[in-house]
């Protein structure tokens, strides 16, 4: 089957008490436009015997990058994936405006991070939901560029480290078995599975 599309990243506050995994707090991360993921193993390892490989034990999952691109965070998703202090207030002309401040006070929590993932086989599309169980989000860079005669469409690209969830399973990746036969079916077992109920 081939890719076809990516949307709806969403993300949720991991907790863990034991090897029980929660999820809190979910939303949309932004509009999706992009997602990989580079993951790292542990070498095989070999056995050799009678002068030739006898057994072979297949490296494991040992962690894994994703890069993310959605057209822009707004201020709650950059709370929630960079643990963003309360804003502050700044009076201009005697009217608040609330400043939010990146700093000393950030602390990026793990959160759980799903999407829709869109393929096509012998002209059937279907929809997968993808969760990644555990992850957390690194500082992003930033880009603007002024505007010309025409929009050149600004992005937001984010880089989070992929890990194992606290569950017995040690997962680093849930994907459904089948596809399903409309986007908004898989994006509801994303949200079942993140806790999220509302946008």
């Amino acid at each position: 089957m081939v890719t076809i599309g990516f949307s709806y990243p969403r993300v949720a506050k991991y907790s863990a008490a034991g090897n029980r995994v929660t999820y809190s707090g979910g939303m949309a991360l932004g509009r999706g436009v992009s997602v990989s993921l580079e993951v790292e193993s542990a070498s095989d390892n070999n056995f050799y015997a009678d002068n030739r490989l006898a057994e072979s034990e297949t490296g494991v999952f040992t962690s894994g990058t994703a890069t993310v691109t959605v057209d822009g965070l707004d201020n709650a998703a950059a709370t929630l994936i960079l643990g963003l202090p309360e804003p502050e207030s700044v009076t201009v002309n005697e009217e608040p405006v609330q400043m939010q401040g990146y700093g000393d006070a950030m602390q990026p929590p793990y959160v759980g991070f799903g999407f829709v993932w869109a393929t096509q086989q012998d002209g059937v599309i279907s929809y997968y939901p993808v969760v990644y169980p555990k992850v957390k989000f690194g500082i992003p860079g930033e880009e603007r560029n002024t505007k010309e005669d025409q929009i050149d469409w600004q992005t937001q690209e984010l880089e989070a480290a992929v890990m194992r969830d606290d569950t017995t399973a040690h997962n680093w990746k849930r994907v459904s078995v089948t596809g399903f036969a409309t986007e908004e079916e898989a994006l509801a077992v994303v949200d079942e599975i993140l806790s999220i109920t509302e946008e």
